[in-house]
């Protein structure tokens, strides 16, 4: 899955997405979410991973949440073995993955805890 878009984009750009979205989010969706760089690297050390996939998802109190997930050259997600597959002892190859897949979830969520302000957040 070849890289055409450069991703970055100015603070001003992103100062004004942001302060729309807050103006407009709602009350079940996070202002922001933060995911400690361990975890992210960790999902991301596998030798297939050649991006970084955020799916949204949703809790039964009908909170969003980001689940982040690594996906190889091909743009195939890389996950885990199902919980209960034969063979399955914590180890596990994602539908484009050579190695264990993660899954990331459980991030810091704003709102309840949200980071200093900043023009992003709270501008």
């Amino acid at each position: 899955m070849p890289n055409q878009l450069p991703h970055q984009i100015t603070l001003e750009s992103a100062i004004e997405m942001t302060t729309f979205y807050r103006q407009n989010r709602p009350d079940n969706f996070p202002v922001c979410e933060t995911f400690d760089k361990a975890a992210v690297l960790k999902m991301l050390s596998n030798d297939s991973a050649v991006a970084l996939r955020i799916y949204y998802g949703m809790k039964a109190d009908m909170t969003v949440h980001a689940i982040l997930v690594a996906s190889d050259s091909k743009g195939n997600d890389i996950l885990p073995m199902p919980q209960g597959h034969p063979g399955h002892g914590g180890h596990g190859h994602g539908s484009g993955g050579d190695g264990d897949g993660e899954i990331l979830e459980d991030s810091i969520r704003c709102p309840d805890i949200c980071p200093p302000d900043s023009p992003l957040n709270n501008g």
